[in-house]
């Protein structure tokens, strides 16, 4: 069995915060780790989700903090997909990398003070580890997605998950820009 979702939640945080001090530190290295990073982040993302956030607004009644979070989800992959897009050498790189580390700093903070705590509270532990399975699950099989890549079917779910209604009667560029102008 995997585990509790919660700690696995915040074992991937601590693990994407390490790498944002790697990429930070040692610039010769990021050529190398945006990969890394943007896989994580992305898979981690998308996991959460399809998996958690459901749950979470339905079971430990965090509906609020499950549309903020889909929000900065969405500003987080679109900063990952610029990151991608830049020379690893250049000034904007340092901009777009510093605005990527806040941006998912302050959506860890509010995460780990908020939604998680409230479902460590409000699920039981056989529950727990039954979303920690289907987190993993969902998150190896989104290892290979690239930022800025969702499909129609994940778009819909984050827009569910943001609160939007109306979604499915959209394209997919009307879902992205509802979900990311929502909350």
């Amino acid at each position: 069995m995997a585990g509790d979702v919660v700690d696995l939640i915040m074992q991937d945080h601590r693990e994407v915060e390490r790498l944002f001090g790697e990429l930070e530190r040692h610039p010769e290295k990021r050529p190398l780790l945006v990969p890394v990073l943007s896989a994580l982040l992305t898979a981690h993302s998308r996991a959460e989700e399809a998996e958690v956030y459901p749950a979470a607004k339905g079971e430990a009644d965090e509906a609020e903090g499950v549309a903020h979070g889909q929000k900065e989800h969405a500003e987080a992959e679109q900063l990952l997909a610029k990151l991608n897009d830049i020379e690893p050498e250049s000034k904007q790189f340092d901009k777009v990398l510093s605005d990527l580390v806040e941006a998912v700093t302050h959506h860890v903070k509010e995460e780990e003070s908020t939604v998680l705590p409230k479902m460590r509270r409000e699920l039981n532990e056989a529950r727990r580890r039954e979303l920690g399975e289907a987190f993993v699950n969902s998150r190896t099989s989104h290892l290979g997605d690239r930022p800025g890549e969702a499909t129609r079917q994940e778009l819909l779910t984050q827009a569910r998950n943001a609160g939007v209604t109306g979604a499915s009667k959209m394209d997919k560029d009307e879902i992205a820009r509802e979900v990311a102008q929502s909350s």
